[in-house]
């Protein structure tokens, strides 16, 4: 069974972290990016915050940017979210959406091979 307090923090986390992407940051990498989702650990010290980019060619250069912006994320974090020891940020690509696109090309093959 997952923790109910955990759940609603990553919750919690997803939309503030993308509400300070949106508002505070400046850094024009980071721009264009989309959390996904945030899996917090039992004991609260880590966060890996799943993100997608619009521009599939610059994934690399975004991450990392985002982890160099990590610390100052942390900090806006901690201050609109009431929480002891706000959990460090990992900054990490999500390729479930990719991989739901690869799944639904080959289900259109599949589809287009019956229909021949």
């Amino acid at each position: 069974m997952t923790n109910v307090k955990i759940e609603r923090l990553n919750h919690t986390f997803m939309e503030e972290i993308s509400q300070i992407l949106m508002t505070e940051i400046k850094d024009e990498d980071i721009k264009f990016v989309t959390v996904t989702g945030v899996d917090i650990t039992n004991d609260l010290s880590y966060a890996k915050v799943y993100v997608t980019v619009l521009n599939a060619e610059k994934k690399d250069s975004t991450l990392k940017a985002l982890n160099k912006a990590s610390h100052f994320i942390r900090g806006k974090l901690s201050e609109k979210v009431e929480i002891r020891h706000t959990p460090e940020l990992k900054f990490l690509y999500d390729e479930s959406i990719e991989y739901g696109e690869n799944i639904e090309t080959i289900i259109e093959k599949i589809h287009s091979d019956e229909t021949k």
